[in-house]
């Protein structure tokens, strides 16, 4: 898709010249949860992984048999410590070097261990104490690891935190640590920096939703067209709340001093049932959300505070896990069955997807629909970019639509622009929804013409 800073362009289609046949997209992962007692075998669970477009997998421990069935697949793992862990391995650097020749040196360098996430939601536990032992937990971790052996010495060591840590996050610009976290989390960031390694936060706009359920709220949630939220503080106006999220988070990190640590999203999703009382958990808005998530980190065109890049994202949940306490939304966030089908269709299977970006969810081999009605849809004159970047992800995020053209190498790629990938997704979304006066809305921001928009090679479906 389009990417706002011609730099960026130029990289990424280098990029995609570079690896034509790739079809994992490295920053798209997914959470691997085992609070289950009907789990499919890890062999193949790992067949599975291998058919979709998913190159990343957060485990929440360092499960042997997982690990052995991730050897050889080039699939990126993070494994988990939990916070039972944290006081012994601050207070004794030979407990860390015995967890890491136990968790770690039997599977590499043939299983690709990426980063150790020590802790889960430390600063927000209640436990100050685990929180002030965190960091000298880390640094043994990461002493423990550089000691170990070569293919160790790589492995990045981090902690996985909660939205709740930030005091502030509405609007994104404003985004700042709770005071009373912020020294032992200041020690954590110069940790990080230091050791080029992520801080690693779980945003979910599904629990955003939950506090205010208005149509507004769930489109600027769902990734559907909408009238955005003016951040007066930046000047940007955030089209969905996973940008939001993340932004406020990088704001809050760059008020603490520590601007260049980057970001990971260790846990985002929406759960596609819940109990009656929880707002908006449905199957088709998880995936939306999901999808939509999918063709944003595609589309490369990152938040307004880092444009033209996507932030790794681990999608939760791999699968349904039926032994988790609490509403049913809790255990209703797989994307896939036991059976190894897809619960819905989030665009992340390779027979859906194509590699180089953000595409249609379907084969390109696909035939489009044939429409009934007359015109092509395409952007008003006065939509703003923001306006017509979220609908292209709201487009090229539904099943049916075809994006593949607007992809580098494709027929409509060229000119490289948002309207111009936009004006092709609109029309393609309007041809395969029926060609109702609906189906051209995109908030405003389109419109039915009779002329055709067709250039070159670039044909647009439509005008029958």
């Amino acid at each position: 898709m389009a990417s706002r800073n011609p730099f960026w362009a130029v990289i990424i289609a280098a990029l995609f010249l570079a690896l034509p046949s790739a079809k994992s997209q490295s920053f798209i992962g997914v959470n691997y949860g085992e609070v289950a007692d009907n789990l499919p075998p890890p062999a193949d669970t790992a067949r599975l992984l291998q058919s979709t477009t998913i190159s990343k997998v957060r485990l929440y421990g360092a499960d042997p048999n997982i690990l052995r069935a991730l050897a050889g697949t080039g699939i990126s793992v993070v494994i988990g410590a939990a916070n039972g862990d944290i006081p012994a391995l601050a207070s004794d650097p030979m407990a860390a070097a015995n967890w890491v020749s136990a968790n770690v040196l039997p599977f590499i360098p043939a299983t690709d261990i990426s980063v150790v996430a020590l802790g889960n939601e430390a600063f927000s536990s209640g436990d100050a104490s685990l929180a002030s032992q965190l960091l000298p937990a880390m640094q043994n971790l990461r002493t423990a690891l550089g000691a170990a052996s070569s293919a160790a010495a790589g492995i990045k060591v981090s902690t996985v935190n909660i939205m709740s840590v930030l005091s502030s996050s509405d609007p994104p610009s404003s985004g700042a640590f709770h005071a009373d976290v912020l020294p032992a989390l200041k020690g954590v960031l110069a940790f990080l920096k230091d050791t080029g390694s992520p801080f690693m936060i779980n945003p979910y706009p599904f629990f955003a939703y939950q506090s205010d359920p208005s149509p507004e709220t769930l489109a600027f949630c769902l990734f559907q067209p909408n009238a955005g939220r003016h951040d007066a503080g930046s000047g940007s106006t955030y089209m969905n709340m996973f940008d939001a999220q993340v932004d406020a988070v990088r704001a809050a990190i760059a008020a603490a001093g520590f601007p260049e640590v980057e970001i990971v999203v260790a846990e985002t999703g929406w759960p596609y049932r819940g109990d009656a009382g929880e707002e908006g958990a449905t199957v088709e808005n998880a995936q939306a959300y999901n999808g939509g998530l999918v063709a944003h980190l595609r589309s490369l065109t990152g938040t307004p505070m880092a444009p033209g890049k996507s932030v790794d994202t681990y999608i939760f949940a791999l699968y349904d896990e039926d032994l988790k306490p609490g509403p049913t939304s809790e255990r209703s966030f797989g994307l896939f069955r036991l059976d190894l089908t897809p619960t819905y269709d989030a665009g992340i299977t390779k027979s859906s997807s194509n590699a180089a970006g953000p595409v249609s969810q379907n084969s390109t081999e696909a035939t489009p629909q044939r429409a009934v009605g007359k015109g092509w849809c395409v952007p008003k004159q006065g939509a703003t970019e923001a306006e017509l970047q979220a609908s292209l992800d709201y487009a090229c995020g539904q099943s049916a639509v075809d994006c593949s053209p607007i992809q580098q190498g494709g027929a409509c790629f060229e000119p490289n622009t948002v309207r111009s990938h936009a004006a092709y997704s609109m029309n393609q979304f309007y041809q395969v929804s029926g060609r109702n006066a609906y189906d051209c809305d995109f908030s405003g921001s389109a419109v039915v013409t009779t002329d055709n928009p067709s250039y070159s090679k670039c044909v647009y479906n439509g005008g029958q």
